[in-house]
């Protein structure tokens, strides 16, 4: 870009004669404070100038060639994190504030978002000098004013003889003289001729060459394809306190949720996304991951009262800035998600028209339910509770406040955390108040059919639910992972499995199990153990997928190898002890020892709060124990376990199907007759 002060070379041509000139090379201008005298980045054809060279670890930093090498390998640098990095260097440990960074790199462009543009430079630095934010050796961050470059930085300054022998190794500019007007004051036709033949060639020129879209790259370059499909990274927390993550993160789900709705673009999940929060991986590596064009980035901060948004959208494949934009708001003022969506889908040309009923939202129950979504995202769905409940206090009509806490509820008692005899009625009564506020809230049907399911046992009415949340919103993933769940305990595998798949390929990364859960109900077991090994490359630890494969090899009768799993499970949950007292149980007595050990745990954990009475008849069952058994599996139908839903699916059980109490109780569930 051409900076203000400047004549271009091709504009001086024809200024005061017609010249036709090869220009000497520019030198890189530096800073005040190093050994050069102009004051900030720019462009300069003074030849006094005296080359340096930065040397810091195995890089060298060429400030004349404007050129970074690794180990004497030069490494391609874009233009602003390279000017960037020359001003960071330059101060040697002092702090660069990001008020100084714009006025030096930016002042004199049309950027709508400095802010942004830093982030970006300094993201491509990092990766470059391969630099950890958190553990840093080169760029650290001071939260909330700028960087400092901590590395020990050494000079190296060129002779100037070398530099003036380097120029005078150019070929001499060849000038082309024009003739001389003559003394009558008349211009003779020949040259009439020669001025207009040159300056219609130097128009030409100028538009092949000049300006953000010179004709000579539109004429032979293809121009970057269309952008179709997007995925939101995490917005930064610029704000200098960890406290406002889930602000960042809450702001990120809006604007990726405003984006489905608002655009016919292809939108990755929230879930999706959220892998590469702080991730610092080339734009290009991310998009090639997600499957997507384009990628939205940017930061949010709130202070004083006011928060302020940055967004920016890049073309994956060139790294290049399609659109950016920064807002300044009041801090109640919840539109900047909508705001910033419906910006990105107009310059995409693929804004749709979404009428939506305006209702007011009260900034704190906003706000606690982001909290709220913030904890439940991280699976810490008890600390959640207590936001969502909050949310409704502070705005009784608040229908995204029920329906989290509808979920709350929910979420807590299928994995037996909470009591199903107290928590099912406030998870059915919250699910009712958000579809009486707002029928047209997708988490409100969803929020409804989990009650319907797990609570009611109304699996007709349930399913109606759920599809009407995949109706309102058919691109979220929660809808299909709840209908496989419901039709696994109607055993309809097939289609269980093929919902689960189309929950996976819109959210593969909230639930890495799921696949993995469905085929193990289907007594798929090699299905589930391939799907398992594949899922566990990624997610090593993940509790779910070591449960359900230890489970699977259990039903294969492969003890061995089920131990191993349940041994990795303990290890990942940090229970070194228990992990110990597995493996002397199963060299002590066989996987029956394994089962008594985990049966005396979870009498145990009795003691102390709520146990399924499913769990503990499905210890008995693989005992043999037919009456505790089935004794236990009566106490949760009484209790209304939602783990009795799939009980009939379970090996461990297939003992008992023929026992009237058995039938009995699955007929009485509503369930299909068991295997």
């Amino acid at each position: 870009m051409l900076t203000s002060g400047f004549l271009p070379q091709s504009l001086q041509m024809i200024v005061p004669r017609l010249v036709l000139v090869k220009p000497k090379p520019f030198h890189i201008r530096h800073f005040p404070d190093t050994l050069f005298r102009v004051s900030r980045i720019g462009w300069t054809s003074d030849a006094s100038v005296i080359d340096a060279i930065y040397q810091f670890g195995e890089f060298q930093l060429n400030l004349g060639r404007f050129e970074l090498l690794r180990n004497g390998k030069a490494l391609r640098v874009e233009r602003k994190p390279m000017e960037l990095l020359i001003l960071l260097a330059s101060r040697q440990g002092q702090l660069v504030t990001r008020a100084e960074i714009t006025e030096r790199l930016w002042s004199s462009e049309v950027f709508v978002d400095t802010e942004h543009g830093i982030n970006t430079a300094v993201r491509k630095l990092r990766h470059l000098l391969r630099d950890d934010p958190d553990d840093p050796k080169f760029i650290q961050t001071v939260t909330g004013m700028g960087y400092r470059f901590v590395a020990a930085v050494s000079t190296i300054v060129a002779a100037k003889a070398e530099a003036a022998a380097s120029e005078s190794e150019l070929p001499n500019p060849k000038v082309e003289q024009v003739p001389s007007v003559p003394a009558s004051g008349r211009i003779p036709r020949r040259l009439w001729i020669m001025l207009g033949t040159s300056a219609a060639v130097l128009i030409a020129g100028l538009a092949l060459t000049v300006g953000p879209h010179p004709l000579a790259a539109r004429l032979f370059h293809r121009s970057s394809p269309a952008i179709t499909s997007i995925a939101v990274i995490p917005l930064d927390n610029l704000s200098g306190d960890p406290n406002q993550e889930y602000l960042a993160d809450g702001m990120t789900d809006e604007l990726t949720t405003m984006l489905t709705k608002n655009s016919t673009l292809r939108i990755v999940s929230r879930t999706s996304a959220m892998q590469y929060k702080k991730a610092h991986r080339p734009l290009r590596d991310i998009a090639r991951s997600l499957g997507v064009d384009g990628i939205v980035e940017g930061s949010i901060s709130r202070s004083d009262g006011r928060v302020h948004m940055t967004l920016q959208l890049i073309h994956a494949d060139t790294d290049s800035h399609i659109w950016a934009e920064s807002y300044d708001r009041d801090a109640h003022d919840m539109t900047l998600p909508e705001q910033g969506a419906k910006a990105i889908a107009k310059v995409l040309h693929s804004a749709v028209s979404v009428p939506v009923a305006q209702r007011y939202v009260n900034p704190e129950a906003h706000d606690a339910w982001l909290r709220g979504r913030y904890l439940w995202f991280q699976d810490r769905i008890i600390e959640s509770g207590p936001y969502f409940r909050k949310a409704t206090e502070i705005q009784p009509d608040y229908a995204p406040g029920w329906a989290g806490l509808s979920l709350y509820y929910g979420g807590g008692t299928v994995p037996g955390d909470l009591d199903p005899r107290t928590s099912f009625t406030a998870e059915e009564d919250a699910a009712a108040r958000a579809l009486q506020l707002d029928p047209s809230l997708p988490e409100a049907h969803l929020a409804m059919g989990a009650a319907l399911f797990y609570a009611r046992w109304d699996f007709a009415r349930a399913d109606q639910e759920i599809l009407r949340a995949i109706e309102l919103d058919p691109r979220a993933a929660e809808p299909y992972h709840l209908r496989a769940r419901l039709l696994e305990a109607l055993d309809r595998q097939d289609e269980a499995i093929e919902s689960e798949k189309k929950a996976m390929e819109l959210d593969p990364f909230q639930r890495p199990w799921s696949l993995v859960w469905a085929y193990f109900f289907a007594r798929k077991y090699d299905a589930a153990l391939d799907d398992a090994r594949l899922r566990l490359e990624t997610y090593p630890t993940d509790p779910v997928l070591l449960l359900l494969t230890a489970s699977a090899y259990r039903c294969q009768g492969k003890h061995k190898e089920a131990v191993d799993y349940w041994v990795k499970l303990l290890l990942a949950m940090g229970d070194r002890k228990g992990a110990s007292e597995l493996i002397r149980a199963f060299q002590q007595a066989g996987y029956t020892g394994v089962v008594r050990w985990q049966l005396s745990g979870a009498m145990r954990q009795a003691k102390k709060g709520y146990v399924s009475p499913v769990e503990l008849a499905l210890y008995h069952a693989q005992l043999g124990h037919r009456d505790d058994a089935l004794s236990l599996l009566e106490e949760g139908y009484r209790q209304h376990a939602p783990g009795l839903l799939w009980a009939p699916d379970e090996m461990a059980y297939d003992f008992l199907h023929n026992d009237p109490r058995y039938r009995s109780l699955i007929q009485k569930i509503g369930l299909p007759s068991a295997h």
